[in-house]
């Protein structure tokens, strides 16, 4: 009985033990598929990320070559201010002849006011009326109309001299004065902020100095901004004018009347002959005090001469 006992432990321990055995295989069989599975889906997934990656680096690329070769026309666009915004600031001067100096010179007067400009300063020289009369003047005229004003005064000259047209484009400069505007004015509204809120009175000192110092920067580029805008908005134009009139005299009758003549020329010449007399006894009156002495000296002297001439002469009697 005692044996047929153990025979029955050993079989249910031998089916125990291969019923665990069977649960195992199954167990590493599932876990075994699920990690291929997992494999199999994770290179999957790694696939498909390194064909995004492989197309989002693709598409980066595209985007920044795109970026990069549209950026610099972009910036250049954004830079470089259209030609209608360009600021050119245009001088002429002109050498011109004119027949009519008053008349030319009103010309360009009123040219320039119907252009919408005005006359900065007019000069005028003559010497006297027979001569030809000269001068200089200057106009600002707006930018728009400076071909038309320049041809007006061509065409009311007789002849053009002299001609120079200059231009100083200084779009750049102004650009350059707007974005440092822009700077500063930030920087003025940050420190309007922090006065708002300082407390202390060394720290609203110090803003305040700040603040005047950049208000003064932002006068001055204002300032250099309105001069370029002005000097570019109107042309200046400098005009000497010369005139080229003869001035040819009439005849006049009473300057041809001979006898008038005759008669002023005899009464010159005795009057000139009494002059010179008159100078001659002046002359011969004034010096007798020295004339008169001198004239007894030479007397004596002669005197004496003649004298020792005539006993050399006489010869000497014998006894």
């Amino acid at each position: 009985m005692r044996g047929v006992f153990n025979l029955k432990k050993i079989w249910i321990l031998s089916i125990t033990l291969l019923f665990l055995f069977l649960t195992a295989c199954s167990g590493n069989e599932t876990e075994s598929t699920d990690q291929s599975n997992m494999a199999s889906k994770g290179e999957m997934e790694s696939k498909s990320m390194e064909i995004a990656d492989k197309e989002g680096s693709s598409g980066s690329n595209a985007t920044a070559a795109e970026s990069q070769s549209e950026s610099p026309q972009e910036d250049k666009a954004s830079q470089v201010p259209q030609v209608s915004e360009r600021k050119v600031i245009y001088n002429a001067s002109l050498h011109i002849s004119v027949e009519n100096y008053l008349q030319s010179l009103e010309i360009i007067q009123k040219e320039a006011e119907q252009l919408g400009g005005y006359i900065v300063n007019s000069n005028t020289y003559q010497s006297n009326e027979n001569e030809s009369r000269e001068g200089s003047i200057t106009v600002r005229v707006p930018q728009e109309k400076f071909n038309d004003f320049l041809s007006v005064v061509e065409k009311g000259s007789t002849k053009v001299n002299e001609k120079s047209i200059s231009g100083q484009d200084v779009t750049e400069e102004f650009v350059d004065l707007e974005s440092r505007m822009k700077s500063k004015k930030a920087v003025e509204a940050r420190l309007l902020e922090f006065m708002k809120t300082a407390e202390k009175t060394e720290d609203l000192l110090k803003i305040s100095s700040d603040l005047t110092a950049v208000q003064e920067e932002i006068e001055q580029l204002q300032g250099r901004m309105n001069y370029l805008e002005n000097q570019s908005a109107l042309a200046t134009v400098t005009i000497n004018l010369t005139e080229q009139n003869v001035n040819v005299p009439g005849l006049q009758g009473d300057e041809l009347n001979t006898f008038e003549k005759t008669k002023k020329q005899f009464m010159d010449s005795l009057n000139f002959l009494l002059s010179f007399f008159s100078s001659i006894f002046v002359l011969l009156v004034g010096s007798l005090p020295i004339l008169i002495p001198l004239a007894i000296v030479v007397l004596i002297t002669i005197y004496f001469i003649k004298k020792s001439s005539k006993s050399k002469k006489t010869p000497p009697t014998d006894v």
